[in-house]
């Protein structure tokens, strides 16, 4: 077994995806390529993030596949269109991580149970967690963050923050331009 030492670990950036770098389908879901809208700055601010982070991760529950909503070949294609903008914009993201799992399944994969951060981390062995941020919209993200040790941010996009909030996010911004712009 290799060891790298905390010298040469890295910090990741770990990212929610609906109501981060899209717009959130209220009582929704996103379930084709051609609903998929970014949010006001996000391909910039992702051109700036990636100058900052070794490794973008997208982390992001997707319980629309099991209730039949839509497939696995749906989200692949508005994935595909993600990161394609994301890349002719000159940002990046390293690798995309997504549970299907309905919530009353109680998945270790499904956040706020981090599977799919300590997936990504035995993935990259290089990434500190301490050194690492997790961005999201909702609690169970701030939860998911904090479980693994990274540092939290809790974006707003316009709604005021539930009061559990306060106890499990590091830092709050209004949106993800806003973080990575204050954050360079």
């Amino acid at each position: 077994m290799s060891f790298t030492s905390s010298e040469n670990k890295v910090a990741a950036l770990f990212l929610d995806r609906d109501g981060v770098i899209n717009r959130q389908v209220i009582g929704g879901y996103v379930t084709r390529a051609v609903d998929f809208e970014f949010l006001p700055g996000v391909l910039d601010a992702l051109v700036l993030l990636a100058r900052q982070f070794q490794y973008i991760f997208i982390v992001t529950n997707q319980q629309g596949i099991k209730k039949g909503i839509f497939t696995e070949a749906d989200l692949a294609g508005v994935h595909d269109l993600m990161l394609a903008k994301i890349n002719a914009a000159g940002g990046r993201i390293d690798k995309i991580y997504y549970c299907p799992d309905l919530e009353e399944e109680n998945s270790s994969f499904r956040k706020p149970a981090t599977g799919m951060g300590v997936q990504a981390l035995a993935e990259h062995p290089d990434v500190d967690p301490k050194q690492s941020v997790m961005v999201g919209d909702f609690l169970t993200d701030m939860q998911f963050g904090r479980k693994l040790g990274f540092r939290t941010v809790f974006l707003t996009n316009g709604k005021t923050p539930e009061e559990a909030v306060a106890q499990y996010a590091d830092e709050v911004y209004k949106d993800l331009d806003e973080y990575a712009s204050k954050n360079k």
